[in-house]
C-alpha cells in the first residue's frame, strides 16, 4: 500500500489528538511558521475522492491527513462530503486551559449517485488568531487562518472491532443512524 512516509525513529507513530493537529500543525501553517516534522502535505482535497488519497496524503494506518484550502464546494468527480447529520462542530481544547483552539467538523461521501459510503473526513479549523499585532495585521492574519484546514480521512469499517482510533463510539452510531433516517422517506 503505498503511502508518504514519515521520517520517524523506529516505534513512533504519527497519531495527534485533536489539540495537536490544531496547535503544532494547522496554526503554524496558517501563521507561515516551520512545522518539524515538516510531513503533512498540501493538497486539494475536493479534485479526489477519498479513495485516492493513498500516496498523496501522509498515511498512517488507516487514516489521511492532508493541508488544504477551505471551501464550501466539497464535490469531487465521483461525489461530494455532506456534513454529518446530528453532528455539529465540536470544539477543541487547549489541554493546559481549556480554551478553545479550533474546531472539528464530520463529514460522509456520498456517491454521485446520492450512495452514503463509510469514508469520514474530520475537517479541522483554527477559531482565533493573536491579539499582539495592529488591527489590519491582524484581520489579514484572521484571513489567513481561514484560509487552510487540516483533514483527517479514513474509511470507517462498521464490522471490524480492531480497538483502533477510527473506532466509533456508540454516540457516533446513533448520530450516524440519524443519517439514515434521512434517506427514508415515508409515506404520506
Amino acid at each position: 500500500m503505498g503511502s508518504s512516509t514519515v521520517n520517524l525513529p523506529p516505534g513512533f507513530r504519527f497519531c495527534p489528538s485533536d489539540e495537536e493537529l490544531v496547535v503544532h500543525f494547522l496554526h503554524r501553517k496558517a501563521a507561515l511558521l516551520p512545522c518539524h516534522p515538516d510531513v503533512i502535505p498540501d493538497l486539494g482535497l475536493y479534485p479526489y475522492d477519498p479513495w485516492q488519497l493513498d500516496g498523496k496524503a501522509l498515511s498512517e494506518g488507516k487514516q489521511r491527513y492532508f493541508y488544504s484550502r477551505r471551501t464550501q464546494n466539497k464535490i469531487t468527480s465521483n461525489g461530494c462530503w455532506k456534513p454529518m447529520a446530528g453532528r455539529g462542530e465540536e470544539l477543541v481544547l487547549a489541554s493546559d486551559s481549556n480554551k478553545t483552539v479550533g474546531t472539528k467538523k464530520y463529514f460522509l461521501f456520498y456517491t454521485a449517485d446520492g450512495i452514503r459510503t463509510n469514508w469520514v473526513m474530520e475537517e479541522y479549523r483554527l477559531s482565533g488568531f493573536g491579539t499582539s499585532a495592529s488591527t489590519k495585521t491582524r484581520n489579514r492574519r484572521k484571513q489567513d487562518y481561514s484560509k487552510w484546514v487540516i483533514c483527517r480521512v479514513y474509511e470507517r469499517d462498521l464490522d471490524e472491532d480492531d480497538g483502533g482510533t477510527d473506532q466509533l463510539s456508540c454516540l457516533d452510531e446513533v448520530f450516524l443512524s440519524l443519517d439514515d433516517l434521512d434517506e427514508i422517506s415515508l409515506p404520506k
